[in-house]
């Protein structure tokens, strides 16, 4: 298990060179066959306070946004074939709540607070939160959120589906850890990593076709040595002993870009 920190204080206000970091830190520990399960947090009080002032001034001063190519980066934590968990400290606002969002388990200290922050700064939602959101806490309170941009705190944010857990804020990162690190002890990483892509890839899929997947990927689980291991395991009444996720299925893909962009346009 691995922890990644977004650390530019204060507030870790999200600019061009600290996503660049971040991304390069997940590609790093999704790639390492030792790290079976990660924890992203905050360093400090805050987990991500949104775009950087000073990052806003420049589009502001400039008029127009470049919209960056690498843009896929920014749902990594999504594409990664292990357990990736969130351990929100604090303020989590924007492209903040975006990150805590794309990863598949979110943890938020009794003091987190959440906002998706953007029509109140005169902006659209982005970074497909639109397609996530509504999938995570439904399109009512979606609607809400987004186009409110109202403060969500912890106890209310657990209520409405946002967060899974709220901890006490002194033992969050220790409560966020202890989870993935049973993540990583008692569940066969192939088989998490393949349920992580049937689950995102099923979001778009139709039943039929996600049964079809579902139905391969099941034919090769049942021959792998993890099954046996698994079944082993139970009847000795003791932990597994899994193998490691091979290198070459550390990352999947999500449907393309280029699709969606498409089919928009018709």
């Amino acid at each position: 298990m691995a922890t990644v920190s977004l650390d530019r204080p204060p507030g870790n206000g999200w600019t061009p060179g600290l996503g660049r970091e971040f991304f390069a830190a997940l590609d790093r520990l999704a790639a390492d066959p030792e790290v079976r399960a990660l924890v992203v947090t905050g360093t400090g009080p805050d987990f991500c306070v949104g775009a950087d002032g000073g990052s806003l001034d420049n589009i502001t001063n400039a008029g127009s946004y470049e919209i960056d190519a690498a843009r896929p980066t920014y749902w990594a934590a999504m594409t990664i074939a292990k357990p990736v968990v969130a351990a929100v400290n604090g303020a989590c606002f924007g492209v903040g709540l975006q990150l805590a969002l794309f990863c598949d388990v979110r943890f938020a200290g009794s003091s987190a607070k959440f906002a998706t922050a953007f029509v109140r700064r005169g902006l659209i939602a982005e970074l497909g939160m639109t397609w996530l959101l509504p999938r995570i806490v439904g399109l009512g309170v979606a609607n809400d959120l987004l186009l409110s941009g109202r403060l969500v705190r912890a106890a209310e944010a657990e209520r409405l589906g946002l967060v899974n857990r709220v901890a006490e804020d002194t033992g969050l990162l220790a409560a966020a850890q202890e989870y993935a690190a049973g993540l990583a002890a008692r569940c066969s990483p192939a088989a998490m990593g393949v349920v992580k892509r049937q689950t995102y890839t099923d979001l778009t899929s139709t039943l039929p076709a996600a049964v079809a997947r579902g139905d391969a990927y099941l034919e090769a689980a049942l021959a792998s040595a993890d099954f046996a291991e698994g079944v082993r395991s139970w009847r000795e009444r003791r932990q597994p002993v899994f193998g490691g996720l091979d290198p070459a299925h550390a990352r999947f893909t999500l449907p393309d870009a280029d699709d969606a962009r498409q089919a928009a346009s018709r």
